[in-house]
Protein backbone atom coordinates (compact mmCIF):
# COMPACT_ATOMS: atom_id res chain seq x y z
CA UNK A 1 0.00 0.00 0.00
CA UNK A 2 1.87 3.35 -0.72
CA UNK A 3 -0.50 6.12 1.35
CA UNK A 4 1.50 8.98 -0.14
CA UNK A 5 -0.61 8.50 -3.20
CA UNK A 6 -3.40 9.73 -1.32
CA UNK A 7 -2.38 13.70 -2.14
CA UNK A 8 -3.05 12.48 -6.23
CA UNK A 9 -6.58 11.73 -4.57
CA UNK A 10 -9.11 14.26 -4.48
CA UNK A 11 -10.02 15.85 -1.00
CA UNK A 12 -12.42 14.10 1.07
CA UNK A 13 -14.43 15.15 4.18
CA UNK A 14 -12.51 14.44 7.44
CA UNK A 15 -9.11 13.57 5.70
CA UNK A 16 -5.84 14.38 7.54
CA UNK A 17 -2.69 12.54 5.30
CA UNK A 18 -0.55 15.19 3.44
CA UNK A 19 0.93 14.11 0.55
CA UNK A 20 4.64 13.84 1.89
CA UNK A 21 4.42 13.72 5.56
CA UNK A 22 7.28 14.57 7.52
CA UNK A 23 8.13 13.63 11.45
CA UNK A 24 7.21 16.87 12.16
CA UNK A 25 3.39 16.68 10.70
CA UNK A 26 2.83 13.38 12.25
CA UNK A 27 1.45 14.87 15.58
CA UNK A 28 -0.50 18.03 13.37
CA UNK A 29 -2.36 14.38 11.75
CA UNK A 30 -2.75 12.41 15.15
CA UNK A 31 -4.34 15.65 16.22
CA UNK A 32 -7.17 16.07 13.80
CA UNK A 33 -7.89 12.38 13.19
CA UNK A 34 -8.71 13.07 17.18
CA UNK A 35 -10.39 16.39 16.37
CA UNK A 36 -12.72 14.23 13.80
CA UNK A 37 -13.26 10.86 16.32
CA UNK A 38 -14.04 13.36 19.12
CA UNK A 39 -15.71 16.29 16.85
CA UNK A 40 -20.17 17.39 17.53
CA UNK A 41 -19.99 18.56 13.94
CA UNK A 42 -23.60 17.87 11.95
CA UNK A 43 -21.32 15.68 9.70
CA UNK A 44 -19.21 14.03 12.69
CA UNK A 45 -20.39 10.13 11.00
CA UNK A 46 -18.36 11.03 7.67
CA UNK A 47 -15.90 12.37 9.45
CA UNK A 48 -15.37 9.63 11.84
CA UNK A 49 -15.21 7.02 9.11
CA UNK A 50 -12.78 9.19 7.30
CA UNK A 51 -11.01 9.62 10.05
CA UNK A 52 -10.49 5.54 10.51
CA UNK A 53 -9.32 5.12 7.17
CA UNK A 54 -6.97 7.71 7.80
CA UNK A 55 -5.87 6.03 10.94
CA UNK A 56 -5.44 2.91 9.47
CA UNK A 57 -3.26 4.12 6.29
CA UNK A 58 -1.32 6.14 8.76
CA UNK A 59 -0.09 3.58 11.21
CA UNK A 60 0.57 1.39 8.21
CA UNK A 61 3.38 4.04 7.01
CA UNK A 62 4.72 5.06 9.41
CA UNK A 63 7.69 3.43 11.15
CA UNK A 64 7.45 2.53 15.00
CA UNK A 65 10.72 4.62 15.86
CA UNK A 66 8.34 7.85 14.05
CA UNK A 67 4.85 6.47 15.44
CA UNK A 68 6.67 6.61 19.14
CA UNK A 69 8.37 9.45 19.16
CA UNK A 70 10.88 9.79 16.38
CA UNK A 71 12.66 13.20 14.98
CA UNK A 72 10.90 16.15 15.21
CA UNK A 73 8.46 15.12 17.73
CA UNK A 74 8.30 15.30 21.44
CA UNK A 75 9.27 11.95 23.34
CA UNK A 76 6.51 12.49 25.99
CA UNK A 77 4.36 13.82 23.15
CA UNK A 78 3.40 11.68 20.89
CA UNK A 79 2.81 8.73 23.48
CA UNK A 80 0.11 10.71 25.07
CA UNK A 81 -1.20 11.37 21.67
CA UNK A 82 -1.68 7.94 20.97
CA UNK A 83 -3.27 7.24 24.27
CA UNK A 84 -5.77 10.03 23.65
CA UNK A 85 -6.52 8.15 20.04
CA UNK A 86 -7.26 5.00 21.81
CA UNK A 87 -9.22 6.15 24.52
CA UNK A 88 -11.38 8.21 21.57
CA UNK A 89 -12.09 5.11 19.72
CA UNK A 90 -12.91 2.92 22.40
CA UNK A 91 -15.45 5.57 23.18
CA UNK A 92 -16.62 5.49 19.61
CA UNK A 93 -17.19 1.89 19.74
CA UNK A 94 -18.74 1.52 22.80
CA UNK A 95 -22.81 0.70 23.01
CA UNK A 96 -25.30 3.37 23.34
CA UNK A 97 -27.18 3.94 26.33
CA UNK A 98 -29.96 0.96 26.75
CA UNK A 99 -33.40 2.80 25.82
CA UNK A 100 -36.29 0.40 26.42
CA UNK A 101 -34.89 -3.04 26.30
CA UNK A 102 -34.27 -2.33 22.44
CA UNK A 103 -31.70 -3.48 20.11
CA UNK A 104 -31.63 -0.68 18.06
CA UNK A 105 -28.39 0.14 16.98
CA UNK A 106 -27.10 -2.78 18.04
CA UNK A 107 -25.48 -4.36 14.41
CA UNK A 108 -24.39 -1.03 13.74
CA UNK A 109 -22.28 -0.77 17.12
CA UNK A 110 -21.19 -4.50 16.05
CA UNK A 111 -19.67 -3.40 12.87
CA UNK A 112 -18.23 -0.28 14.77
CA UNK A 113 -16.29 -2.73 16.99
CA UNK A 114 -15.14 -5.06 14.46
CA UNK A 115 -13.37 -1.65 12.17
CA UNK A 116 -11.82 -0.02 15.59
CA UNK A 117 -10.33 -3.49 16.72
CA UNK A 118 -8.52 -4.19 13.36
CA UNK A 119 -6.93 -0.69 14.10
CA UNK A 120 -6.13 -1.71 17.32
CA UNK A 121 -4.24 -4.88 16.38
CA UNK A 122 -2.58 -3.16 13.25
CA UNK A 123 -0.99 -0.66 16.50
CA UNK A 124 -0.72 -3.12 18.51
CA UNK A 125 1.59 -5.14 15.87
CA UNK A 126 3.17 -2.11 15.38
CA UNK A 127 4.29 -1.83 19.21
CA UNK A 128 5.58 -5.31 18.88
CA UNK A 129 7.67 -5.01 16.34
CA UNK A 130 9.25 -1.71 17.92
CA UNK A 131 10.37 -3.75 21.02
CA UNK A 132 14.05 -4.18 20.51
CA UNK A 133 14.09 -0.65 18.20
CA UNK A 134 16.21 2.44 19.36
CA UNK A 135 12.72 3.96 21.04
CA UNK A 136 12.62 1.62 23.40
CA UNK A 137 11.60 4.10 26.10
CA UNK A 138 8.93 5.67 24.00
CA UNK A 139 7.66 2.31 23.35
CA UNK A 140 7.12 1.70 26.95
CA UNK A 141 5.51 5.00 27.41
CA UNK A 142 3.29 4.15 24.05
CA UNK A 143 2.47 0.71 25.62
CA UNK A 144 2.04 2.28 29.48
CA UNK A 145 -1.30 4.79 27.86
CA UNK A 146 -2.85 2.19 25.40
CA UNK A 147 -2.92 -0.94 27.08
CA UNK A 148 -5.94 0.59 29.38
CA UNK A 149 -8.16 1.81 26.66
CA UNK A 150 -7.38 -1.22 24.24
CA UNK A 151 -8.17 -3.44 27.52
CA UNK A 152 -11.75 -2.04 28.20
CA UNK A 153 -12.79 -2.30 24.41
CA UNK A 154 -11.55 -5.64 24.01
CA UNK A 155 -13.55 -6.95 27.01
CA UNK A 156 -16.71 -4.99 26.38
CA UNK A 157 -16.92 -7.14 22.49
CA UNK A 158 -15.45 -10.15 23.55
CA UNK A 159 -18.18 -11.24 25.24
CA UNK A 160 -21.30 -12.35 24.32
CA UNK A 161 -23.39 -9.69 24.60
CA UNK A 162 -26.65 -7.87 22.91
CA UNK A 163 -24.17 -5.76 21.35
CA UNK A 164 -22.08 -8.08 20.08
CA UNK A 165 -21.60 -10.27 16.70
CA UNK A 166 -19.91 -13.22 16.42
CA UNK A 167 -17.12 -11.11 14.16
CA UNK A 168 -17.05 -8.20 16.66
CA UNK A 169 -15.75 -10.92 19.07
CA UNK A 170 -13.61 -12.48 17.41
CA UNK A 171 -11.69 -9.31 16.29
CA UNK A 172 -12.39 -8.18 20.03
CA UNK A 173 -10.91 -11.62 21.59
CA UNK A 174 -7.84 -11.57 18.96
CA UNK A 175 -7.24 -7.47 20.23
CA UNK A 176 -7.01 -9.36 23.93
CA UNK A 177 -4.37 -11.90 23.45
CA UNK A 178 -2.07 -9.36 21.28
CA UNK A 179 -2.51 -7.16 23.92
CA UNK A 180 -1.11 -9.55 26.48
CA UNK A 181 1.26 -10.99 23.93
CA UNK A 182 2.93 -7.07 23.34
CA UNK A 183 2.66 -6.37 27.47
CA UNK A 184 4.56 -9.91 27.90
CA UNK A 185 1.60 -11.40 29.93
CA UNK A 186 1.09 -14.81 30.30
CA UNK A 187 -2.52 -14.45 31.25
CA UNK A 188 -5.41 -11.69 32.20
CA UNK A 189 -4.44 -12.15 36.17
CA UNK A 190 -1.48 -11.52 35.20
CA UNK A 191 -1.91 -8.49 33.60
CA UNK A 192 -4.05 -6.93 35.91
CA UNK A 193 -1.90 -7.51 39.07
CA UNK A 194 1.47 -8.37 37.59
CA UNK A 195 3.25 -11.46 36.61
CA UNK A 196 5.64 -11.06 39.71
CA UNK A 197 6.01 -9.00 42.78
CA UNK A 198 8.22 -6.20 41.59
CA UNK A 199 5.43 -4.95 39.00
CA UNK A 200 2.66 -3.34 39.95
CA UNK A 201 0.18 -4.66 37.55
CA UNK A 202 -2.73 -2.39 35.49
CA UNK A 203 -5.86 -3.10 37.72
CA UNK A 204 -5.32 0.52 39.33
CA UNK A 205 -4.75 1.83 35.87
CA UNK A 206 -8.34 0.10 34.18
CA UNK A 207 -10.12 0.82 37.64
CA UNK A 208 -9.54 4.45 37.02
CA UNK A 209 -10.43 4.80 33.49
CA UNK A 210 -13.34 3.35 34.67
CA UNK A 211 -14.33 5.37 37.95
CA UNK A 212 -15.96 8.25 35.30
CA UNK A 213 -18.77 5.36 33.78
CA UNK A 214 -19.48 3.79 37.64
CA UNK A 215 -21.03 6.51 39.50
CA UNK A 216 -24.71 7.20 40.54
CA UNK A 217 -25.43 9.22 37.56
CA UNK A 218 -23.34 7.72 34.67
CA UNK A 219 -23.40 4.12 35.06
CA UNK A 220 -25.59 2.99 33.05
CA UNK A 221 -24.82 5.17 29.91
CA UNK A 222 -22.74 2.43 28.95
CA UNK A 223 -24.42 -0.84 28.76
CA UNK A 224 -20.73 -2.26 28.70
CA UNK A 225 -19.19 -0.85 31.67
CA UNK A 226 -20.38 -3.02 34.52
CA UNK A 227 -19.64 -6.02 32.27
CA UNK A 228 -15.98 -5.14 32.11
CA UNK A 229 -16.07 -4.24 35.95
CA UNK A 230 -17.20 -7.16 37.01
CA UNK A 231 -14.67 -9.69 34.63
CA UNK A 232 -12.21 -7.67 35.42
CA UNK A 233 -12.92 -7.90 39.24
CA UNK A 234 -13.27 -11.50 39.01
CA UNK A 235 -10.16 -12.01 37.38
CA UNK A 236 -8.33 -10.89 40.27
CA UNK A 237 -8.27 -12.65 43.46
CA UNK A 238 -6.50 -12.75 47.50
CA UNK A 239 -3.44 -11.42 48.09
CA UNK A 240 -3.51 -8.99 45.45
CA UNK A 241 -7.13 -7.49 45.66
CA UNK A 242 -6.75 -6.18 49.08
CA UNK A 243 -5.31 -3.01 48.59
CA UNK A 244 -8.14 -2.09 46.00
CA UNK A 245 -11.17 -2.30 48.54
CA UNK A 246 -11.72 1.32 47.95
CA UNK A 247 -12.06 1.09 43.91
CA UNK A 248 -13.95 -2.09 43.73
CA UNK A 249 -16.71 -1.99 46.56
CA UNK A 250 -18.72 1.63 46.07
CA UNK A 251 -19.06 -0.12 42.00
CA UNK A 252 -20.36 -3.46 43.51
CA UNK A 253 -22.99 -2.01 45.96
CA UNK A 254 -24.34 0.61 43.53
CA UNK A 255 -25.02 -2.14 40.75
CA UNK A 256 -26.38 -4.73 43.61
CA UNK A 257 -28.66 -2.11 44.82
CA UNK A 258 -30.41 -1.41 41.18
CA UNK A 259 -34.08 -2.64 40.80
CA UNK A 260 -33.66 -4.52 37.84
CA UNK A 261 -32.79 -8.29 38.35
CA UNK A 262 -30.13 -8.54 35.90
CA UNK A 263 -28.07 -5.85 37.78
CA UNK A 264 -28.73 -7.26 41.12
CA UNK A 265 -27.19 -10.35 40.28
CA UNK A 266 -24.21 -9.01 38.69
CA UNK A 267 -23.25 -6.82 42.03
CA UNK A 268 -24.45 -9.69 44.21
CA UNK A 269 -21.25 -11.74 41.96
CA UNK A 270 -19.11 -8.81 42.46
CA UNK A 271 -19.75 -8.72 46.18
CA UNK A 272 -19.50 -12.92 46.67
CA UNK A 273 -15.92 -12.33 45.16
CA UNK A 274 -15.08 -9.45 47.37
CA UNK A 275 -15.93 -10.98 50.37
CA UNK A 276 -13.73 -14.46 49.42
CA UNK A 277 -10.90 -12.45 48.80
CA UNK A 278 -11.04 -9.60 50.73
CA UNK A 279 -10.88 -9.19 54.83
CA UNK A 280 -14.19 -7.16 54.31
CA UNK A 281 -16.67 -8.66 55.69
CA UNK A 282 -17.45 -6.55 58.52
CA UNK A 283 -17.41 -3.58 56.59
CA UNK A 284 -19.52 -4.95 54.23
CA UNK A 285 -22.14 -6.13 56.29
CA UNK A 286 -22.25 -2.86 58.42
CA UNK A 287 -22.90 -1.11 55.45
CA UNK A 288 -26.07 -3.26 54.02
CA UNK A 289 -28.20 -1.68 56.25
CA UNK A 290 -27.59 1.91 54.68
CA UNK A 291 -28.44 0.49 51.47
CA UNK A 292 -31.84 -1.05 53.31
CA UNK A 293 -32.88 2.11 54.80
CA UNK A 294 -35.85 2.53 52.75
CA UNK A 295 -36.83 -0.97 53.07
CA UNK A 296 -39.52 -0.86 56.07
CA UNK A 297 -41.58 -3.86 56.98
CA UNK A 298 -45.49 -3.04 57.38
CA UNK A 299 -46.54 -5.91 59.05
CA UNK A 300 -49.14 -7.16 56.82
CA UNK A 301 -46.57 -8.82 54.30
CA UNK A 302 -43.56 -11.19 54.19
CA UNK A 303 -40.48 -8.86 55.03
CA UNK A 304 -38.89 -7.41 51.83
CA UNK A 305 -35.00 -9.85 51.34
CA UNK A 306 -32.49 -7.84 51.50
CA UNK A 307 -29.00 -7.35 50.55
CA UNK A 308 -27.52 -9.46 53.43
CA UNK A 309 -30.34 -12.41 52.17
CA UNK A 310 -28.80 -12.52 48.64
CA UNK A 311 -25.18 -12.68 49.69
CA UNK A 312 -26.06 -15.50 52.27
CA UNK A 313 -27.69 -17.36 49.53
CA UNK A 314 -24.91 -17.35 47.05
CA UNK A 315 -22.22 -18.19 49.66
CA UNK A 316 -24.55 -21.59 50.48
CA UNK A 317 -24.95 -22.13 47.11
CA UNK A 318 -21.27 -22.27 46.41
CA UNK A 319 -20.40 -23.77 49.85
CA UNK A 320 -23.02 -27.15 49.85
CA UNK A 321 -20.81 -28.39 47.00
CA UNK A 322 -17.52 -27.51 47.89
CA UNK A 323 -14.75 -29.92 48.54
CA UNK A 324 -11.50 -27.58 48.62
CA UNK A 325 -10.52 -27.13 52.30
CA UNK A 326 -9.21 -23.52 51.49
CA UNK A 327 -12.72 -22.30 50.43
CA UNK A 328 -14.62 -24.07 52.73
CA UNK A 329 -12.64 -22.49 55.90
CA UNK A 330 -13.27 -19.17 53.81
CA UNK A 331 -16.50 -19.94 54.00
CA UNK A 332 -17.34 -21.27 57.26
CA UNK A 333 -15.03 -18.20 59.01
CA UNK A 334 -17.57 -15.63 57.04
CA UNK A 335 -21.31 -17.53 58.56
CA UNK A 336 -21.12 -16.72 62.01
CA UNK A 337 -21.44 -12.90 60.75
CA UNK A 338 -24.16 -13.52 58.61
CA UNK A 339 -26.38 -15.24 61.10
CA UNK A 340 -25.72 -12.41 63.67
CA UNK A 341 -26.77 -9.85 61.01
CA UNK A 342 -29.87 -11.50 60.12
CA UNK A 343 -31.29 -12.83 63.56
CA UNK A 344 -34.37 -14.26 63.58
CA UNK A 345 -34.85 -14.09 59.77
CA UNK A 346 -31.62 -16.53 59.13
CA UNK A 347 -35.07 -19.05 59.30
CA UNK A 348 -35.31 -18.05 55.38
CA UNK A 349 -32.21 -20.39 55.21
CA UNK A 350 -32.76 -23.04 57.57
CA UNK A 351 -32.87 -25.89 55.23
CA UNK A 352 -29.69 -25.14 53.13
CA UNK A 353 -28.52 -23.70 56.56
CA UNK A 354 -28.66 -27.35 58.01
CA UNK A 355 -27.42 -29.02 54.87
CA UNK A 356 -24.05 -27.41 54.98
CA UNK A 357 -23.44 -27.59 58.62
CA UNK A 358 -24.45 -31.55 58.68
CA UNK A 359 -21.90 -31.58 55.65
CA UNK A 360 -19.13 -29.56 56.93
CA UNK A 361 -19.26 -31.37 60.43
CA UNK A 362 -18.76 -34.93 59.08
CA UNK A 363 -15.14 -33.62 57.37
CA UNK A 364 -12.04 -33.15 59.42
CA UNK A 365 -10.36 -29.70 58.22
CA UNK A 366 -6.97 -30.49 59.34
CA UNK A 367 -4.90 -29.73 62.86
CA UNK A 368 -6.59 -26.36 62.81
CA UNK A 369 -10.17 -27.37 62.53
CA UNK A 370 -10.81 -23.85 61.57
CA UNK A 371 -14.17 -24.63 59.55
CA UNK A 372 -15.57 -27.37 61.79
CA UNK A 373 -14.88 -24.66 64.69
CA UNK A 374 -16.57 -22.05 62.66
CA UNK A 375 -19.90 -24.07 61.98
CA UNK A 376 -20.02 -24.87 65.73
CA UNK A 377 -20.73 -21.22 66.47
CA UNK A 378 -22.93 -20.77 63.33
CA UNK A 379 -24.71 -23.70 64.81
CA UNK A 380 -25.20 -22.11 68.51
CA UNK A 381 -26.07 -18.74 66.50
CA UNK A 382 -29.01 -20.38 64.62
CA UNK A 383 -30.39 -22.05 67.31
CA UNK A 384 -30.14 -19.28 69.58
CA UNK A 385 -32.26 -16.86 66.47
CA UNK A 386 -34.47 -19.90 65.31
CA UNK A 387 -34.78 -21.93 68.18
CA UNK A 388 -38.73 -22.20 67.39
CA UNK A 389 -37.68 -24.25 63.95
CA UNK A 390 -35.12 -26.21 65.44
CA UNK A 391 -37.10 -29.07 66.91
CA UNK A 392 -38.30 -31.09 64.59
CA UNK A 393 -34.64 -31.00 63.29
CA UNK A 394 -34.01 -32.73 66.83
CA UNK A 395 -32.72 -36.41 65.31
CA UNK A 396 -31.06 -35.13 62.19
CA UNK A 397 -28.67 -32.17 64.09
CA UNK A 398 -28.61 -34.96 67.39
CA UNK A 399 -26.75 -37.50 65.30
CA UNK A 400 -24.59 -35.04 63.69
CA UNK A 401 -23.14 -33.99 67.12
CA UNK A 402 -23.17 -37.44 68.20
CA UNK A 403 -21.39 -38.43 65.45
CA UNK A 404 -18.57 -35.58 65.99
CA UNK A 405 -18.29 -36.50 69.35
CA UNK A 406 -16.95 -39.80 68.75
CA UNK A 407 -14.74 -39.15 65.84
CA UNK A 408 -12.78 -36.63 67.85
CA UNK A 409 -12.49 -38.25 70.81
CA UNK A 410 -11.10 -41.29 68.89
CA UNK A 411 -9.24 -38.65 66.12
CA UNK A 412 -5.92 -40.54 65.77
CA UNK A 413 -4.51 -37.50 64.41
CA UNK A 414 -1.85 -35.28 64.57
CA UNK A 415 -4.41 -32.38 66.08
CA UNK A 416 -3.45 -30.51 68.79
CA UNK A 417 -4.81 -31.70 72.39
CA UNK A 418 -6.49 -28.32 72.78
CA UNK A 419 -7.91 -28.25 69.03
CA UNK A 420 -9.77 -31.08 69.76
CA UNK A 421 -11.08 -30.33 73.54
CA UNK A 422 -12.14 -26.81 71.75
CA UNK A 423 -14.22 -28.71 69.25
CA UNK A 424 -15.83 -31.51 72.11
CA UNK A 425 -16.62 -28.54 74.09
CA UNK A 426 -18.45 -26.47 71.15
CA UNK A 427 -20.02 -29.72 70.65
CA UNK A 428 -20.92 -30.06 73.93
CA UNK A 429 -22.92 -26.27 74.13
CA UNK A 430 -24.22 -27.44 70.80
CA UNK A 431 -26.03 -30.24 72.30
CA UNK A 432 -27.31 -28.12 75.56
CA UNK A 433 -29.09 -25.41 73.26
CA UNK A 434 -30.53 -28.67 70.81
CA UNK A 435 -31.69 -29.95 74.33
CA UNK A 436 -33.58 -26.76 75.50
CA UNK A 437 -34.78 -25.92 71.95
CA UNK A 438 -36.56 -29.38 72.36
CA UNK A 439 -38.07 -28.83 75.91
CA UNK A 440 -35.53 -31.75 77.43
CA UNK A 441 -35.60 -34.48 74.59
CA UNK A 442 -32.24 -34.31 74.00
CA UNK A 443 -31.72 -35.10 78.05
CA UNK A 444 -33.67 -38.63 77.23
CA UNK A 445 -32.13 -39.70 73.89
CA UNK A 446 -28.72 -39.48 75.75
CA UNK A 447 -29.77 -41.67 78.92
CA UNK A 448 -29.81 -44.75 76.90
CA UNK A 449 -26.34 -44.05 75.23
CA UNK A 450 -24.84 -43.29 78.13
CA UNK A 451 -25.70 -47.13 79.09
CA UNK A 452 -23.53 -48.50 76.46
CA UNK A 453 -20.86 -45.55 75.50
CA UNK A 454 -17.42 -47.13 76.83
CA UNK A 455 -15.58 -44.28 75.78
CA UNK A 456 -14.58 -41.76 78.32
CA UNK A 457 -14.13 -38.29 76.40
CA UNK A 458 -17.87 -38.52 75.42
CA UNK A 459 -18.77 -40.18 78.22
CA UNK A 460 -18.35 -36.56 80.09
CA UNK A 461 -19.85 -34.23 77.44
CA UNK A 462 -22.56 -36.14 77.55
CA UNK A 463 -22.85 -35.95 81.43
CA UNK A 464 -22.27 -32.00 80.93
CA UNK A 465 -25.10 -32.14 78.98
CA UNK A 466 -27.47 -33.66 81.42
CA UNK A 467 -26.54 -31.83 84.26
CA UNK A 468 -26.98 -28.43 82.41
CA UNK A 469 -30.08 -29.63 81.28
CA UNK A 470 -31.56 -30.57 84.79
CA UNK A 471 -33.59 -27.39 85.94
CA UNK A 472 -33.32 -25.80 82.74
CA UNK A 473 -36.37 -23.68 81.79
CA UNK A 474 -38.02 -26.14 78.51
CA UNK A 475 -38.93 -23.30 76.08
CA UNK A 476 -35.89 -22.83 74.46
CA UNK A 477 -35.23 -19.32 75.38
Amino acid sequence: MEPHGCRECPSREGSSLPGERASSDLGQALSQILHHLTGLDSRRGKARNAALQDLSALIEATEGDELFGGSGTSLRGMPEMLGQVAKALEKYAAPPKEQGGGSDGHSEVAEKAAAVGLLFLKLLRKVGAAENSLVCPARKACLRLLAGPIYIFAVSHSLEQAWTSPRSQDVAGQVLAVLLQVTECASVAGFLHGENEDEKGRFTLIMGLLKPDLNKETWKNNPATKHVFSWTLQQVSRPWLNQHLERILPPSLLISDDYQTENKILGVHCLHHIVLNVAVLLCLLDLFPVLEKGLHWKGDAARPTTHCDEVLQLILTHMEPEHRLLLRRTYARNLPAFVKRLGILTVRHLKRLQRVIIGYLEVYDGPEEEARLKILETLKLLMQYTWPRVSCRLVVLLKALLKLLCDVARDPSLTPEPIKSALLEEATDCLILLDHCSQGRVKGLLAKILQSCEDSKVVTCLRKVQQASEGAPGDGT
